[in-house]
């Protein structure tokens, strides 16, 4: 016995009320969940669809679902690290080097002069303020894309979510750092700030603007069916 169409439509809304909101998971799952029915059907031939889809399910252990998410995120969340580092390493080779040690020298030399450091703290508070706002389009660009494709992918989600909260969340720890550099006047102190400061104005450039410029090329990469997806 095969499964019909409407049995794999019913397969994806089992994996949606299961907390299962990426379709490429969701695909995953189902592929899965299908060949074991006709499997069990086999062996059980008298089973309806509802009777061998939770015997397939109960294969999962009680977190059902969980597990496989879980493990779906961490191999493309390394996937997105890599292609983050792969142009982080752009920003340190020739010509763009010059741009980097042109951010780390001018940070270096506003903690060199002779000012209130709280003019330091400030600058920072607004940089975090622009990750802020970049974050926010980033984010109603992704429920736009949602809308339009009726799916949501978990690369997309690293991609347009994921990466602006965490932008966010690196200016805020270099802001909180730069309230203690009035206590240390060691040239090593002021290298090393100003070395993290370089960094985190990097990767927010990169994860914010680079890699969300190349989200369709990396969509399509990851997903052979997201250029069909995109073009209804």
């Amino acid at each position: 016995m095969k499964l019909t169409e409407s049995h794999i439509q019913e397969l994806y809304k089992f994996t949606r009320k299961h907390y299962v909101e990426h379709y490429d998971v969701q695909s995953e799952l189902v592929d899965h969940l299908a060949n074991d029915i006709e499997n069990i059907w086999i062996e059980k031939p008298k089973l309806t669809f509802e009777q061998a889809r939770e015997t397939s399910f109960k294969k999962f252990g009680i977190f059902g679902f969980m597990d496989v998410v879980e493990a779906k995120q961490k191999q493309l969340r390394k996937k997105y690290n890599s292609i983050l580092f792969k142009f982080m390493k752009e920003w340190f080779s020739v010509p763009k080097i010059i741009i980097s040690a042109s951010v780390f020298i001018s940070f270096y030399m506003l903690m060199s002069l002779n000012i209130d450091t709280n003019y330091l703290s400030v600058l920072i508070l607004g940089l975090a303020l622009v990750d802020v706002v970049l974050a926010q389009r980033l984010i109603k660009k992704a429920k736009e894309r949602c809308r339009e494709n009726g799916k949501k992918y978990l690369l997309e989600d690293l991609i347009y979510r994921i990466s602006a909260f965490s932008s966010i969340l690196v200016f805020s720890n270099i802001f909180h750092l730069t309230s203690f550099i009035k206590y240390y006047e060691s040239v090593y102190v002021k290298i090393f700030v100003s070395c993290l400061i370089t960094i985190a104005v990097l990767y927010s450039y990169i994860a914010l603007i680079t890699i969300p410029q190349k989200a369709e090329e990396l969509l399509q990469e990851t997903y052979p069916e997201y250029k069909l997806v995109s073009n209804l």
